[in-house]
């Protein structure tokens, strides 16, 4: 589980080595365990071993840190978010969501420019490093400009270019030269989607189409759906199907490179078997804040996992969010999940670990490269300092981690070996200049009085 390194100072310098941090691992069966004094050595972007501190000693490195006291784990992934809509964060509070989107957000949707796009997902990027995110799953507007953020800040990034079936094929032909042009890019770090935003918004046949190009082109899908239970019941009202059926029909749970369905606060029992039975990968991403703003019920977390459906972590966007807090959502999702199922031994900290990495990185197709500390998978790797007022004393690790450590407690993350942040310290954002630029945007950006928006929220049948 943690086999130790056999170098020597005549081995070639690594590129970094991490000392004396207690390293969370993933045991034979995934369960969460922990090993004290450990060392990490990576050598371009890779973790090459996992061992007992004092047998690294001796490896010659072009960077060393001491993480005494402090917690190495894989990197928190947000697997679904929209970074720029940080812009719009508080904009519009204490609402319904058919109020929220088209009285608020669809109309300031529509004065985005290229410009707001690429300010936000600055912001949102340095936000998220500085709390232990490593990767983020975003399904937006104008992304080549999300894109070049990534690329410049070192994050990694699972990107889709949003389209809506109103924008006529367009749409759909944007979003696969998006998700072509930019796959691979940033060195490796970005991987592409396409997006169609979701069934009441995109047509069954448009999202048949979706899916034959996903096929044709080895691409994943990430998009919304049963997002609510008032959209289940408006689909069945309609269609006599819920959305999760109309995923089916259309062929997108049948894709190899799989597909990502954001939030599923409503799916029902009838859509169990249906996902149950999907011969490709199909995961779940689940964002606790977001529903209790809405006063949404929350994902059918225990039910997915017994039928084996990952679920991984996230935020949303910030509008309804307010934060693009991981933390926050690993918490959230333990303590709802109890709640809501009246068993205070669902969800455990142990299962709400798990969730946040190795099935938040299934969930955004990254399995077998990301979500664990292991030999050969990529170096995203946080340290969080439990030394803490809050965090003492240590009684049970994962309950500390999840239930009493906060996003600030993070005090490195690491991207495919880089350092993006360093005692706090942001290394590859300037966040002043940042909103400085953003502030100047906002009187145009939050403009309604044109009377237009970017489409009508899905609206119950008369």
């Amino acid at each position: 589980m943690t086999p130790s390194y056999g170098g020597s100072v005549t081995s070639p310098a690594a590129d970094l080595v991490i000392t004396g941090c207690t390293a969370l691992v993933h045991d034979e069966h995934e369960g969460i365990a922990f090993v004290e004094d450990a060392a990490i050595v990576v050598r371009e972007g890779v973790i090459e071993s996992i061992g007992p501190a004092a047998e690294t000693a001796v490896v010659a490195t072009a960077e060393r840190i001491d993480a005494r006291g402090q917690i190495a784990m894989p990197g928190l992934i947000n697997c679904h978010t929209h970074s720029p809509m940080v812009a719009l964060r508080g904009i519009a509070e204490d609402m319904p969501a058919e109020e929220w989107f088209n009285d608020v957000i669809w109309p300031v949707e529509s004065n985005l420019t290229a410009t707001d796009v690429e300010l936000g997902a600055r912001l949102a990027c340095a936000e998220m490093i500085r709390g232990g995110v490593t990767c983020f799953a975003d399904h937006y507007f104008s992304m080549e400009k999300v894109a070049d953020v990534v690329a410049e800040c070192g994050m990694r990034a699972h990107l889709g270019e949003a389209f809506f079936s109103s924008q006529g094929a367009e749409g759909r032909e944007k979003s696969l030269e998006f998700a072509l042009r930019h796959r691979g890019a940033a060195d490796g770090r970005i991987t592409t989607a396409l997006a169609p935003h979701a069934p009441y918004t995109v047509e069954d046949a448009d999202l048949a189409a979706t899916a034959e190009l996903a096929r044709e082109h080895g691409l994943p899908v990430h998009l919304h759906a049963s997002e609510s239970p008032d959209q289940t019941d408006n689909s069945l009202a309609r269609h006599g199907v819920t959305p999760i059926e109309v995923l089916e029909r259309t062929g997108l749970l049948g894709l190899e490179a799989g597909v990502l369905i954001a939030h599923g606060t409503g799916i029902v029992e009838r859509d169990l078997p249906v996902l149950e039975r999907a011969t490709m990968p199909v995961a779940v991403a689940t964002a606790p804040r977001t529903y209790l703003k809405f006063a949404w019920p929350t994902t059918p977390v225990r039910a997915l996992r017994r039928i084996g459906v990952p679920v991984g972590l996230a935020t949303d966007g910030a509008a309804s969010n307010n934060s693009l807090d991981v933390w926050e959502s690993m918490a959230l999702t333990a303590l709802v999940q109890k709640s809501t199922e009246g068993d205070p031994r669902w969800l455990t900290s142990r299962q709400a670990l798990h969730h946040a990495t190795l099935q938040s990185a299934r969930a955004v197709g990254l399995g077998e490269r990301l979500g664990s500390l292991a030999p050969g998978r990529r170096a995203d790797i946080v340290l969080v300092d439990l030394t803490g007022p809050h965090t003492q004393p240590v009684h049970d690790l994962a309950a500390t981690l999840v239930h009493s450590a906060r996003s600030a407690d993070v005090r490195t993350t690491i991207v495919d070996g880089r350092v993006l942040m360093r005692d706090r310290e942001l290394l590859t954002v300037d966040v002043p200049v940042t909103v400085r630029a953003l502030e100047e945007r906002l009187a145009a950006l939050t403009n309604r009085s044109h009377g237009g928006r970017i489409h009508d929220y899905d609206k119950p049948p008369e």
